[in-house]
């Protein structure tokens, strides 16, 4: 490294730093605001839906889910990591992801049917197809999203995003009160998108042009073929257990579980949403300039993510019970006993989601290929006998035990491989990890001989007691003073991260 590099080094860091941070507070807010929304909407479905009409719509979501994160062949990560002009490649980038996309929907309009016949139900089938449609607006949009997050315009993608979520509200609610049933899901799920794609297509800042260059498409299949493979594989891990549950327990319980994970995602969707809309983007830009800055921005990032993350799901497991009830009524209850196992998952895919940002950022986009088929090997099987034996909670149990077991070993080797060290991670995890399950043992206590008998007193005091203990346990008097003086000299996180 020459002696002006090092001098341009920090400077360059704290720029993306500085980027980063601004696009993570957006994308926070951003997806804080439409989770919320997507929350209470789903508050007021489950009170005039039935649980079977949620059955259904998993079957539809499990598919869609899939094709979503392989439609694109990987474009949109291939145009955030882009090392070059963004111009070059964005005519070839969209005319592939829009031809692959309505290819893929095509096809897939035609084996529907089997789709969800396999899932136990073919009254699916219309869902899957109308939900389906979702896929040929990310593939029109595709390249305009990924410019977006790319140059750290996040609130554009919060603004076009918040816009679809009142529609699919409006329409979704509408549909249901009007006796939809489960075609109210996949409705306002395809306005909404609808809407949100016209205003990134407005606000992606790049020229509307098609085109074709083979050298450019190589290049771009050349990362993005793993990438989406790795996606698609990482999405059949999540959202397969719908069908295979479906299939061995029936719609009903399928339903209960689908609210259990649905609530144990929560932090994840929100928090890891937010979070990969930025830390692609900045992590591609650090591996670019310093062969050592990915390493780094790991080390200072994971330990961070898991301080946020380590007491959400110890307090959600200790308080699923009175969650459930309150929120979404008693008739309800039966899925508690499945988020007290299922939310431990939610470290799981936090952590790992993290890493595999980083490979993507690396270019190592084989790399999160295997880890994911090494992770569904395990699963598969593990999840149909412990489903087979133990209902919707073997279930639950074989989801989290596999991804502890298999997916964050996967992870961790997967990095080391990219030269990324993480020693330094290790120590780092242990005391918040540790501060959340004192928290967990506390607040149930507290929730138990303090809470009285109602769901609202339970939570209140388990959490308000949970989070008092976690505090000062996890986190070091000096490093707490060190936050509030960045704090208070406005210095975002993501800065502080990437120094």
């Amino acid at each position: 490294m020459t002696t002006e590099a090092a001098l341009t080094e920090p400077a360059l860091t704290d720029s993306i730093g500085q980027k980063a941070g601004r696009g993570l507070r957006w994308s926070l807010v951003g997806t804080f605001v439409t989770k919320m929304g997507s929350f209470a909407m789903g508050l007021a479905l489950a009170r005039i839906l039935a649980p079977a009409d949620f059955g259904v719509y998993a079957i539809a979501i499990a598919a869609t889910a899939v094709l979503m994160h392989i439609n694109d062949v990987g474009l949109i990560a291939a145009t955030v990591q882009w090392r070059g002009k963004l111009e070059e490649m964005s005519p070839t980038a969209a005319t592939m992801a829009m031809g692959l996309a309505t290819s893929i929907y095509g096809l897939f309009w035609l084996v529907a049917p089997m789709f969800a016949e396999a899932a136990g139900n073919r009254e699916a089938t219309p869902v899957v197809r109308i939900l389906a449609l979702i896929i040929v607006i990310d593939g029109v949009t595709a390249v305009r999203a990924g410019a977006l997050m790319r140059n750290f315009q996040q609130g554009k993608l919060v603004t076009a995003n918040s816009f679809g979520l009142v529609v699919n509200a409006v329409v979704a609610i509408s549909l249901a009160l009007d006796g939809a049933g489960p075609y109210a899901f996949a409705w306002g799920q395809v306005a909404g998108a609808l809407l949100t794609g016209i205003l990134i297509f407005k606000f992606g800042d790049v020229p509307f042009k098609y085109g074709l260059d083979k050298a450019i498409a190589k290049k771009l299949l050349i990362f993005g073929v793993p990438l989406a493979a790795s996606l698609g594989v990482e999405a059949i891990v999540t959202n397969v257990q719908f069908t295979i549950i479906g299939h061995l327990t029936g719609p009903v319980l399928v339903g209960f579980y689908l609210l259990a994970f649905n609530v144990s995602s929560w932090a994840q969707n929100t928090l890891g949403q937010a979070i990969r809309y930025v830390s692609v983007a900045g992590f591609s830009r650090l591996s670019e300039h310093h062969d050592d800055a990915l390493s780094d921005g790991v080390q200072r990032s994971m330990p961070l993510l898991v301080l946020v993350v380590a007491p959400i799901v110890a307090l959600t497991s200790v308080l699923a019970a009175p969650l459930i009830e309150l929120l979404y009524g008693h008739e309800w209850s039966p899925a508690a006993t499945v988020l007290q196992i299922l939310v431990g998952l939610t470290l799981v895919r936090m952590t790992t989601g993290l890493c595999m940002d980083a490979l993507m950022g690396a270019g190592a986009t084989k790399a999160t290929l295997w880890l994911n088929l090494g992770w569904a090997a395990v699963l598969f099987p593990a999840l149909w006998v412990a489903t087979k034996i133990g209902g919707i909670h073997g279930a639950a149990i074989a989801q989290t035990g596999v991804g502890f077991l298999v997916a964050v070993p996967l992870a961790a080797f997967a990095l080391r491989k990219s030269n990324v060290s993480l020693r330094p991670v290790a120590a780092g995890i242990a005391r918040p990890v540790l501060a959340a399950i004192a928290a967990g043992l506390v607040a149930f206590v507290a929730m138990r001989y303090a809470g009285g008998p109602w769901a609202f007193t339970q939570l209140a005091v388990g959490g308000i007691v949970g989070l008092a203990v976690y505090v000062p346990l996890a986190i070091p008097r000096d490093q707490l003073k060190l936050w509030v003086g960045l704090a208070l000299r406005r210095k975002p996180a993501a800065a502080v991260a990437l120094d």
